[in-house]
């Protein structure tokens, strides 16, 4: 064989091996790069990727959020992956001695980033929207919106939000719509009724579940008591079955409205709306406020007795009698407190006995 042939095939040998040795070491190079813990502004990082949103447009995002790749690399690199093409919308986080493959396996795995909200027992849909509204992680689409409209975009077969979502904390993905997580609420709500409506005791003047919501939104204002939500719910009951007014100071607070300036008065109590169970028999037309799964049981299951009143105690329980006069003097001890004045004329209705 000529010299010079085997010169040559020393040379494309030389030059072959050179090439791989490069291309080892460059893809060596991309690995570590690949590998190496991000730059960041700060111990952690906040995005939000919308549905529908462009690799390039991801690749911007996670520029834009300080966060040191620049969008090319990050495009080259989950081509390369194949995580391109599954990369979901959500919030993500990023923190630091995060990689980008660390990255890139989060954003295709869909590992959204979680925080959390509470409704609270009690509240009332105006206080749910404010707390939905303060979140800095929830996407706001309900502004502007009245309340029977949010109530059709949840499904609600009822235009009077209240009552509506269940008291409970909700995790939720970085970026999550107000509506979303109302959706969510509704929905436990509605199954926590269904579910109650079945253990209900035979004989209860309640024709519906959503009666039961109304006299659970009741409970749930009067009392933050366990031991003492199945026996109010029993005077209620006892009322409701002998026709007389529930005579109940939150349902005429919800009727005021934002106008109750926090001391309910005695011509409030005179003040006719539908929610004031002074002026008007039988339960008001919706409820009141968000009750909690203890409230609805309570309201199923109340306690069998024959008191038909009660009075704050002011310590956080209940007095309870069977009638008016009983009442009274209750109301003298714990509420007047010897200042020389006498109940309310609202108190003084002639009981109806059973």
């Amino acid at each position: 064989m000529p010299k010079r042939h085997l010169s040559l095939k020393r040379a494309l040998a030389i030059s072959f091996g050179a090439l791989l040795l490069l291309s080892l070491a460059i893809a060596g190079a991309g690995i570590a790069w690949l590998r190496m813990p991000l730059s960041l502004p700060a111990d952690k990082v906040d995005f939000v990727i919308d549905e529908g949103t462009s690799m390039r447009g991801i690749a911007r995002q996670v520029h834009d959020a300080g966060i040191a790749v620049p969008p090319e690399v990050l495009i080259a690199y989950a081509r390369v992956t194949g995580t391109e093409r599954r990369i979901k919308a959500g919030g993500y986080e990023v923190a630091r001695g995060d990689s980008l493959w660390t990255l890139l396996n989060r954003l295709a795995r869909g590992d959204v980033t979680q925080r959390e909200i509470r409704f609270i027992e009690g509240w009332n849909f105006r206080q749910i929207r404010a707390a939905l509204r303060r979140h800095p992680d929830v996407r706001q689409t309900l502004d502007g919106l009245d309340d029977a409209t949010v109530t059709a975009r949840i499904g609600a077969s009822t235009s009077h939000p209240e009552g509506l979502f269940f008291p409970d904390t909700y995790l939720f993905a970085v970026g999550s719509s107000d509506i979303d997580i109302l959706r969510r609420a509704y929905r436990a709500q509605q199954r926590e009724l269904a579910e109650i409506w079945e253990r209900r005791d035979p004989g209860l003047p309640l024709g519906s579940p959503y009666e039961v919501l109304i006299l659970a939104s009741i409970i749930e204002k009067e009392t933050g008591m366990e031991a003492d939500r199945r026996r109010i719910a029993g005077v209620f009951v006892n009322r409701l079955k002998v026709g007389m007014p529930l005579q109940t100071d939150p349902t005429v607070i919800y009727g005021l409205g934002e106008v109750f300036d926090g001391n309910l008065r005695r011509r409030d109590l005179r003040a006719d709306t539908p929610w004031n169970t002074y002026t008007r028999r039988g339960l008001p037309p919706t409820p009141i406020s968000n009750p909690g799964r203890a409230s609805l049981l309570a309201a199923v299951q109340p306690e069998k007795h024959k008191y038909l009143y009660f009075v704050a105690r002011g310590d956080g329980t209940s007095a309870f009698s069977e009638t008016l006069d009983g009442h009274n003097r209750y109301v003298a001890r714990y509420q007047l407190r010897g200042q020389g004045l006498q109940p309310p004329p609202s108190f003084q209705t002639e009981a109806v006995q059973p």
